[in-house]
């Protein structure tokens, strides 16, 4: 990797690309470091906790931004939530449907409807931030009645907004500019950027005498094994291969070649994870504002799904699996899939064309799906066992480790490619 991006830089073409990046993430993070008007962003501290919540995996990925009401607050959420949203409606809806299947200018249409949508969520999602930042006593009392009441929620609401474009913006001139795709790039630095605070709180806890010194090497040991596992089922996929017929075209031949299909065993990322979080979340972040009685029903419920209890366990794992199914199920059609290899004259080896072909390639994609979704099952329930067991605060370090492990090999994989294809050798050498 270091001698990667040594090559990149001393290649002008790439250490231009490679600086954009820099230069791009270095405004995200000013922009994420400037607190939007009218807010007190100490209020939201409570409101936030310990990051058992929705709001609190939010904080996350936006790199802490979100708890510091910061133009940035927003990130890239919505963007996320209105891709989730097009590519599920892209299923029901003919008309979608068809726009995928154009290629490149259909691809751009879908891009350009999600980009709509995101207008519409981020405004959504910043009025919803404008009322936790209000319940929370986040903004001055002089400002809770009469016209100002409207002016202030009109320019906190626009400002979230406008920052939530932005970065999306931005996200677009790193893909095309940059280096890497943009929007990861944006959540790879945000995520990052919260790193030195988590081992901030780990050393006060460790220099307060409420983490043993023996445990330490076991943290690292852990976290480097969780980073090796994880590499190598991201890697990890099940070709299966496909032979393709000899055909002749004019006084040409085609055809002939062995090939193969590649499936992933983790085909849907970090996804399911981030759909079981937010759903379990919504509980303890309701109980957050109702703020129920000791020992009564609702304080019973909000401690049941606590992410130290074992129910929560059981069913965060539960819900991953189920995601899992479902976003694989959206993603891959077998059919499709077998009447793409079927039109290329296509078949494999000892199945036959059709629904033979389309049921064999359905099981493989059933039993790569359950294994990968066992994978993201212990990589997001592992760190909540070992906080339970340890009493240190390391709930979201599954997920945060995939997307950044996941951001880091695609890089470098497209550093790379890039550095073969500026690479020629002259005759002589």
């Amino acid at each position: 990797m270091l001698q990667t991006l040594r090559d990149s830089f001393k290649n002008p073409e790439l250490r231009k690309k490679l600086l954009y990046t820099i230069y791009i993430l270095v405004i995200f993070r000013l922009g994420s470091a400037i607190v939007a008007p009218f807010v007190n962003a100490s209020a939201l501290k409570a409101v936030i906790g310990d990051s058992n919540n929705f709001f609190g995996l939010l904080n996350t990925f936006s790199g802490g931004a979100f708890g510091k009401a910061t133009l940035f607050a927003l990130s890239i959420s919505p963007y996320i939530t209105s891709q989730i949203i097009i590519q599920l409606l892209t299923i029901a809806l003919p008309p979608l449907e068809r726009l995928a299947k154009e290629g490149e200018l259909g691809r751009r249409k879908i891009n350009k409807i999600t980009k709509f949508t995101t207008i519409g969520m981020s405004l959504l999602q910043a009025f919803g931030y404008y009322t936790i930042v209000r319940a929370s006593g986040g903004i001055a009392k002089e400002f809770m009645s009469g016209w100002q009441m409207y002016f202030v929620a009109t320019v906190i609401v626009l400002t979230l907004t406008a920052g939530s474009g932005v970065v999306v913006w931005m996200g677009d001139r790193i893909t095309e500019k940059g280096i890497g795709n943009g929007i990861s790039i944006i959540l790879f630095a945000g995520i990052i950027a919260g790193f030195p605070q988590q081992a901030q709180v780990l050393l006060e806890k460790f220099m307060q005498g409420g983490i043993n010194y023996i445990l330490v090497p076991a943290i690292l040991l852990v976290m480097a094994a969780m980073i090796v596992f994880i590499i190598i089922m991201t890697e990890a996929e099940r070709r299966i291969s496909v032979q393709y017929a000899k055909r002749v075209v004019g006084r040409k031949m085609y055809g002939g070649q062995s090939s193969f299909i590649p499936i992933k065993v983790n085909m849907s990322g970090v996804m399911p994870i981030i759909f079981a979080s937010s759903l379990l979340s919504l509980p303890a972040t309701i109980m957050t504002f109702a703020q129920p009685k000791p020992g009564g029903f609702w304080d019973g419920l909000k401690n049941m799904m606590s992410p130290q209890s074992m129910v929560y366990g059981v069913l965060y794992l539960i819900l991953i699996v189920a995601f899992n199914y479902f976003y694989v199920a959206v993603q891959y059609n077998p059919i499709e899939i077998s009447n793409n290899i079927k039109n290329n004259n296509g078949a494999i080896p000892g199945i036959r064309p059709g629904k033979p072909t389309s049921t064999f390639i359905g099981k493989i994609i059933s039993k790569i799906t359950f294994i990968g979704a066992i994978f993201l099952g212990i990589i997001a329930v592992f760190p909540i066992l070992f906080n339970s067991i340890t009493k240190i605060p390391v709930a979201l370090a599954g997920t945060t480790i995939i997307i950044v492990v996941g951001v880091a090999l695609e890089t470098m994989r497209q550093l790379e490619s890039q550095l073969m294809m500026r690479h020629h050798k002259g005759f002589l050498e």
